[in-house]
């Protein structure tokens, strides 16, 4: 089941569109004189000199060359760094599928559900054709890793089952990324995920930290099927399900487990994608084919640089360059946390030299620390930057508090033109808090039948809240005379006493209210026992009267 597609990245969309459509002052267009179409990723691509025009301000503009020439190194292939890259070899020609076929090695699955989900995708050859086709930046690189460790290739077919080979798949339960890493799971394979980064939708991270992942879980269960029903359900359900079945003197392979239906289909539909990859015709579906080589390298960043910036110096729509750099959460890429960017080889050489030739700033963005707790209205007036772009860059709700020590991405000015550090890169977090009045305590005698609920309702504040305040539960009574604390927002001293003194007075009058019921309780009850006392007195002189009239008679 493929997760429904994060909408995260939707307000950096926005801004990295109206980012690349309005040129900086600085730099107004690209030049470029001749383009070919690159063989790996079917773009037309620019081969000329793409100078940048000329900056207005000559000696800022030949000092920002000079930082731009140093701003990345040479592209390699991020597997094998020192090997020379020949796109037109014979190898690098040949169907990648043949390949993925030839490393098949897991045991045949004899389960109903494997032919369930054969019939499921065959019946939808669009959805095949688009994952297949997603599948086309990335699976070169996931095979690669899978045969230099030695595991089955059907591993490579495993994003397919996860994520349909979408970087910016996020599920309902907050996996992200190709292999679907939890956060918590994410941070224990050395995953960052912070505000300007999540590493489980990077490419080259996440796949490395999935196969460390899954060779564990296979040194554990000594066997693929049952490893990757833990990389599904969690190695501890998986033991604990295979205990069951050896106190029941039941078998513990995969079959025979008693688990969730979604890890139940989870390996059948492993081996229904891969019996498709291995004969398609027989499904009648035909694989988007996939040449044996790199559909990207890496190129080292060493300085900031904004994404619209990056995109357009490698002549890549903005889109194309996420896809391949999904891992980015904010429009800036930060030297200090990203060591490099995936680029198509030959936009990976035209992003080099155009980058030797930029004049103009090579960031407009960088982080800054807030020092106190603030109003996002007071850090954009501070900052001079409108506050509606403070807000939509860094994600802030309406009536939300910014608290001291967060880490806000800001426009750059002359007073903050530093690279981001790698500390902050690293660490940056956000907190909010509501934005209210500040509060002050009041302690106060309790009355007549004073709860927890009642004194939550007198003061609008929550039963949880007035319970936390007092140490007790949100059922508790409190004592006449015992003494409640409530905190409420901080007035001033003359409105304070008069809500004090409300306060008091509408107790006040509550329990007289109170008394004045009770008193009349018992009038009535005194009245009613009177009533019948008389009656009964009545009715026994009337039985004397009568008896004495029978004697009289007698």
């Amino acid at each position: 089941m493929t997760p429904p597609a994060s909408t995260a990245g939707t307000d950096m969309d926005r801004l990295l569109k109206t980012q690349s459509s309005r040129p900086s002052a600085v730099t107004k267009s690209i030049a470029r004189r001749a383009t070919r179409e690159d063989p790996s990723s079917g773009l037309r691509v620019d081969l000329g000199p793409a100078a940048v025009l000329a900056a207005d301000d000559e000696d800022r503009a030949a000092a920002n060359n000079r930082e731009a020439r140093l701003a990345a190194g040479s592209p390699t292939d991020p597997l094998r760094p020192d090997a020379t890259l020949n796109l037109d070899d014979s190898d690098a020609t040949k169907d990648l599928w043949v390949r993925v076929r030839q490393g098949f090695q897991l045991p045949a699955l004899e389960d109903e559900l494997v032919g369930q989900h054969e019939r499921y995708y065959a019946s939808r050859p669009e959805y095949v054709q688009r994952m297949t086709g997603r599948a086309n930046r990335y699976l070169f690189h996931v095979v690669e890793e899978i045969e230099r460790r030695g595991m089955p290739a059907e591993l490579a077919l495993l994003p397919f089952i996860e994520s349909a080979f979408n970087p910016q798949a996020t599920s309902s339960a907050r996996a992200s990324g190709i292999w679907q890493f939890m956060p918590a799971t994410g941070k224990d394979f050395d995953l960052t995920q912070n505000i300007f980064r999540d590493e489980r939708r990077d490419v080259l991270a996440s796949t490395r930290a999935a196969l460390d992942y899954l060779q564990r879980l296979h040194r554990m269960f000594g066997d693929w099927h049952l490893a990757l029903a833990a990389y599904n359900w969690g190695e501890g359900n998986v033991q604990r399900a295979i205990k069951r079945n050896l106190s029941q003197g039941l078998p513990t392979d995969y079959l025979s487990l008693n688990m969730p239906a979604e890890t139940r289909h989870y390996v059948p539909k492993l081996h229904a994608v891969r019996n498709i990859v291995a004969q398609p015709q027989a499904y009648n579906l035909a694989l988007t084919r996939i040449e044996n080589h790199p559909y990207f390298v890496s190129v080292p960043i060493q300085r900031d640089m904004d994404v619209a910036l990056a995109a357009r110096l490698a002549a890549l729509p903005v889109d194309e360059f996420k896809a391949l750099n999904p891992s980015q959460n904010k429009p800036v890429i930060l030297a200090a946390g990203t060591p490099q960017v995936l680029l198509p080889y030959d936009n990976a050489h035209l992003f080099v030299h155009n980058l030797t030739k930029h004049k103009g700033p090579l960031a407009t963005w960088t982080a800054w620390q807030v020092p106190k707790t603030m109003r996002p209205a007071d850090v954009a007036k501070q900052l001079g930057m409108p506050e509606s772009t403070l807000r939509e860059v860094n994600r802030i709700p309406p009536k939300m508090l910014v608290k001291a020590g967060s880490t806000l991405l800001v426009h750059r000015s002359e007073q903050r033109e530093r690279d981001v550090s790698e500390a902050m890169a690293d660490n940056a977090m956000m907190a909010l808090a509501p934005d209210v009045p500040p509060l002050r305590r009041m302690a106060l005698k309790a009355g007549k039948r004073d709860t927890v609920r009642t004194v939550a309702k007198r003061y609008g504040v929550s039963a949880d809240q007035v319970a936390s305040w007092n140490k007790v539960g949100t059922s508790a009574r409190f004592k006449r005379g015992e003494q409640i604390v409530v905190y409420v927002p901080h007035k001033g001293k003359a409105q304070a006493s008069r809500s004090l003194a409300s306060a008091k007075q509408g107790r006040a009058t509550r329990e007289a209210k109170l008394d004045s019921k009770v008193k009349a309780r018992k009038g009535k009850t005194v009245v009613a026992s009177a009533k019948k006392g008389s009656s009964k007195s009545r009715a026994g002189a009337s039985s004397r009267n009568a008896r004495v009239r029978v004697a009289s008679a007698r």
